[in-house]
Parts: C-alpha cells; sequence; structure tokens
C-alpha cells in the first residue's frame, strides 16, 4: 500500500541519520518507529468507580399546586392557538 505523507523536518533529519547508523532503509526505520509509538500507545484507562449522584427529596414551594400544572400549559397553548389562528391578543382574555 502506498501513502504519501509528509513529516516534520526535525523528525526526517533524525529518521535519516538513524536509517545511515543502522543501515536500514529510511522506509524500515520509519515503519518501526511506527510500530513503536502504535504498540507503546495509551493504554485504556483502569476502570473507575461509577459516579453516583446523590438525591434528596425535594417538593414544591409553597403555594405551588402540582395539580394545577398542567392548567397552566393548557391555558398557555390556547393563548397560542388564539394568537395564531385569530390575530387576538392573549390579554384580550378577561380573567386570566
Amino acid at each position: 500500500m502506498r501513502t504519501t505523507l509528509t513529516i516534520d523536518d526535525d523528525l526526517a533529519v533524525a529518521l535519516k541519520r538513524s536509517a545511515q547508523h543502522s543501515g536500514k532503509s529510511f522506509k524500515a526505520i520509519v515503519n518501526e518507529a511506527i510500530r513503536r509509538g502504535l504498540s507503546s500507545g495509551e493504554k485504556p484507562a483502569s476502570r473507575r468507580e461509577r459516579f453516583r449522584v446523590l438525591s434528596a427529596r425535594r417538593g414544591f414551594l409553597p403555594g405551588v399546586d402540582p395539580l394545577k400544572l398542567n392548567q397552566l400549559v393548557d391555558e398557555l397553548e390556547v393563548d397560542g392557538f388564539l394568537e395564531r389562528s385569530h390575530g387576538r391578543d392573549s390579554d384580550a382574555h378577561p380573567g386570566r
């Protein structure tokens, strides 16, 4: 497999020097360096302890009725629908 790549000048000099000293080809030195780098790469992290979230019971603030939360959503949906379909302003509904 032929691959074209560009390496930094300082690495090329070091690789050529290594090839001259060892008597091996430049290609052989490059392949050895890559193999060494890949085999000594980062090892997978050791198994970490699971992160746990500690929760505490929380309730609604005084004055908030959880049974009426859907009522608010319904009112907002009606207001949005009326604005889109009839061009009415949501303030046109007395009592809200």
